[in-house]
C-alpha cells in the first residue's frame, strides 16, 4: 500500500504522464481525455546571453524545487552569437533542455525568440524539430517570440507556412503563434484568427508593472469570443523587465490567467543586473538555488508556481 501510495505521488508529479497528449478546445488549453489545463513554469533566458543554464538539472530543479510543469528554452535569433550565426552550438544549448524536459516528463517550449521575420530559416529549423520530436507530447513550438513592426496580415502569412512545415511531421503537438506589437495586440487576431490548423494558441506578453488593466480586458475580451491563449511570457516588473516589481498587478494577471484557464509562464531564469532576472550571478548553472542567490522577482515566481502547482 505505501509503494502504491508513494507510485500515485510521483505520477501526480509527472505532468505528461498526467496530462499526456496536449489539444485544444474551442479557447481551452486540454489534456489528452478533453479536461482543462494551465501549464505554469518559467522560461530560461537567451540562449545565446546565459547558455550556462541550459542544462538537464536545471530543468530538474525547476521541476522538482520549483514545481514546474513547463519550461520554455528561449534560442535567440537575435544578438551576436545566435542561432542564425552559429546553430551549432545553439543546439548544444537547446538539446539538453528539451531531452531534460522529456525525461523529467515536463513539457517543453522550443522558443525561436526573435523580434523580426525569418521565414525561410525558421520553416527549416522548425521542420527539422518537428522530425526529431514530434514523436514527444512534452513538445510545444513558439514560431515567433514578440514580433515588433509586422502586421497581423504578415503575420497570419508567416505563420501558415511555418506551421505547415510542422504539420507535415507533427500533426498534433501544440503550435504557439505570436501577434502584433510585442504580443499585445490580441484584439487583431481575435478579428481575423488562422483558419485551417487544429492545436494551435495564440501567445500574449505582459510585463505587469506596464501592463495594467486595458490589457487584462484585450485579453479576456479575445478568449471569450474563442480565442485560445497562451501566455508565454511573462514578468511582474516593467516592460523593459527592470525598474520596478508589482506585486499587486502581477497577483491580478494570476488570478485572470487562473480564471481564464490561460497557461502563464515567467521570464526569466538569468543573472543579469536587472529587475527580471531571477537569479544573482554567484547561482549555480544547475540548482538547486538557495534563497540567498534567487531574486526578489525569482523568490515570487517560485511562490506562485508552488502556490498553484501542486
Amino acid at each position: 500500500m505505501i509503494l502504491f501510495v508513494c507510485a500515485l505521488s510521483a505520477h501526480a508529479q509527472d505532468p505528461v504522464k498526467k496530462w499526456g497528449q496536449l489539444q485544444v478546445k474551442g479557447a481551452q488549453l486540454c489534456d489528452q481525455k478533453g479536461n482543462p489545463v494551465i501549464l505554469r513554469g518559467v522560461s530560461l533566458g537567451w540562449h545565446n546571453i546565459w547558455p550556462r543554464f541550459y542544462n538537464k538539472k536545471v530543468v530538474k530543479t525547476l521541476k522538482e524545487d520549483w514545481n514546474a510543469s513547463v519550461v520554455r528554452a528561449a534560442m535567440g535569433i537575435m544578438i551576436e552569437d545566435n542561432y542564425l550565426e552559429n546553430p551549432q552550438f545553439a543546439m548544444q544549448c537547446m538539446t539538453p533542455v528539451i531531452e531534460a524536459a522529456i525525461k523529467n516528463n515536463v513539457y517543453v517550449i522550443i522558443d525561436w525568440h526573435s523580434h523580426i521575420l525569418k521565414t525561410a530559416e525558421a520553416k527549416k529549423f522548425f521542420g527539422m524539430m518537428a522530425q526529431k520530436y514530434g514523436k514527444y507530447p512534452h513538445v510545444i513550438y513558439e514560431i515567433f517570440n514578440e514580433p515588433v513592426e509586422d502586421t497581423w496580415a504578415d503575420l497570419k502569412k508567416y505563420s501558415t507556412e511555418v506551421i505547415g512545415e510542422i504539420r507535415k511531421y507533427d500533426p498534433d503537438n501544440i503550435v504557439l503563434v505570436g501577434c502584433p506589437h510585442w504580443d499585445q495586440d490580441i484584439h487583431l487576431v481575435a478579428e481575423s484568427p488562422l483558419t485551417g490548423f487544429q492545436n494551435i494558441m495564440y501567445t500574449v506578453h505582459f510585463y505587469a508593472a506596464t501592463h495594467g488593466d486595458y490589457l487584462r480586458d484585450r485579453m479576456e475580451t479575445a478568449v471569450k469570443k474563442g480565442i485560445p491563449v497562451f501566455i508565454s511570457e511573462s514578468g511582474a516588473t516593467e516592460a523593459s523587465g527592470d525598474g520596478k516589481i508589482d506585486p499587486e498587478s502581477e497577483e491580478q494577471w494570476i488570478q485572470l490567467c487562473e480564471r481564464l484557464g490561460v497557461s502563464w509562464i515567467c521570464w526569466s531564469i538569468s543573472d543579469k543586473n536587472e529587475s527580471c532576472s531571477m537569479l544573482l550571478p554567484r547561482a549555480t548553472a544547475t540548482g538547486p538555488w538557495a534563497d540567498d542567490v534567487i531574486k526578489v522577482y525569482g523568490k515570487l515566481v517560485k511562490g506562485l508556481l508552488k502556490k498553484y502547482n501542486k
